[in-house]
């Protein structure tokens, strides 16, 4: 934390006082100290104007002290130092007593896709718990458009302070690559709070495909390159990318089919032959036996579908999971961030949090928030090399 102070002073000298206050709040400012300017001289007053910032560099409070001082008194050091020392407390208990007492009014927790989505129902299940946890109503905002670009914007040019999340997901590290001009850098902009689910893509066929097993797809594929039509959710969605993937992991040609509406019609009529589909979205046609899964994309088995194998039993090395977390904009309190990460840690933990997240095959994943922020990372690293691979660009 810093201290940028101007003291207004009937006369004497300005002085050095970072020392004195790391006296005082120990290792609250950081070591650099900062000099006091001079405005005067003024006949019968004298003040103190702070500006007291954090380590990140954002302003917590600003604080003036006023005094009245006759015209030739001179304000001796001690009293100085005195002022500036309960000054500064007061600017800075006044901030971290609000971090204390969030939320004190409702939170707003923004959503990027239509209601009914995946990434929107696992919102509404832990906006549910949150409100419990904190007696404090968590809104669940749905701001579809752009690949979830407007709600990412929204969020990042909000208020720090806590009451207006991001339920960011997969195609927030993906679109950081896909589009070349966003008024935004998602890692830059944003601070991470809390992992909150991985959720699998199944590898889905319709069942009069010859192939029925991945070591079969892959075989069938080869013989027959670019004859297989596989659906995509719109270019540059994780459904594209996890079939990208798999096409660099594994050698073959496919001929991609992108979709603004629902892809499951054309897969139940064949006219589209495979699939890397959220479990949510196609998994009732699996269970009625409509499709047929072939394989789960996670690194191990999904317990939605746990006789289903994972591609990389197969394919070494491959995983496409789509992930969902919170986060806030740049420069949020810790405090704050510290509160909502131990609270959706706790979410994650609880039955009935797990077996909704189970109904739409989803599995809960908390993390601190530097191991999420260095998961989104390496995330949004991973796929802009299969971006970059594949040359795919949108308009």
């Amino acid at each position: 934390m810093s201290l940028v102070a101007t003291w207004l002073e009937a006369g004497g000298r300005p002085i050095y006082l970072a020392a004195h206050l790391r006296r005082a709040f120990g290792n609250l400012l950081m070591p650099s100290p900062r000099r006091f300017r001079r405005h005067g001289p003024l006949k019968n007053s004298a003040a103190l104007a702070f500006v007291i910032k954090d380590s990140r560099g954002q302003k917590i409070a600003t604080s003036i002290t006023r005094m009245s001082l006759p015209m030739k008194m001179m304000v001796r050091r001690r009293q100085f130092l005195h002022l500036a020392a309960g000054a500064a407390t007061l600017a800075v208990t006044s901030r971290f007593a609000g971090a204390e007492n969030y939320p004190t009014r409702p939170v707003h927790l923004v959503v990027g896709f239509f209601a009914g989505g995946l990434t929107d129902i696992l919102a509404r299940i832990l906006a549910e718990w949150l409100s419990k946890r904190f007696r404090q109503q968590f809104i669940v905002d749905n701001q579809p458009g752009a690949g979830t670009n407007i709600a990412t914007e929204r969020v990042v040019r909000t208020s720090p302070d806590g009451y207006t999340l991001l339920m960011a997901t997969s195609s927030n590290a993906i679109n950081a690559t896909l589009y070349d001009h966003l008024n935004f850098d998602f890692l830059r902009d944003t601070t991470p709070v809390a992992s909150v689910a991985r959720t699998p893509l199944v590898m889905t066929v319709n069942p009069s495909f010859p192939a029925k097993t991945v070591p079969e797809f892959i075989t069938y594929a080869k013989a027959h390159p670019g004859e297989i039509n596989i659906a995509t959710s719109g270019k540059g969605s994780s459904v594209h990318l996890a079939g990208e993937l798999f096409m660099t992991a594994t050698g073959v040609k496919l001929t991609l089919v992108h979709y603004r509406e629902s892809y499951v019609p054309d897969m139940l009529a064949g006219r589209v032959q495979v699939v890397f589909s959220p479990v949510p979205t196609i998994i009732e046609q699996i269970r009625a036996g409509k499709l047929h899964s072939i394989a789960v994309t996670s690194n191990a088995r999904s317990q939605a579908l746990p006789d289903v194998p994972a591609v990389g039993e197969f394919v070494p090395g491959y995983e496409a999971i789509v992930w969902n977390g919170v986060v806030a904009p740049k420069n949020t309190s810790a405090m704050i961030i510290d509160q909502l990460n131990s609270a959706i840690t706790a979410s994650l933990a609880d039955a009935w949090v797990q077996a909704q997240f189970a109904n739409v095959g989803s599995i809960p994943k908390s993390m601190t928030p530097d191991e999420f922020g260095k998961f989104v990372a390496e995330d949004t690293a991973k796929w802009g090399k299969v971006i970059r691979a594949a040359n795919i660009t949108v308009e």
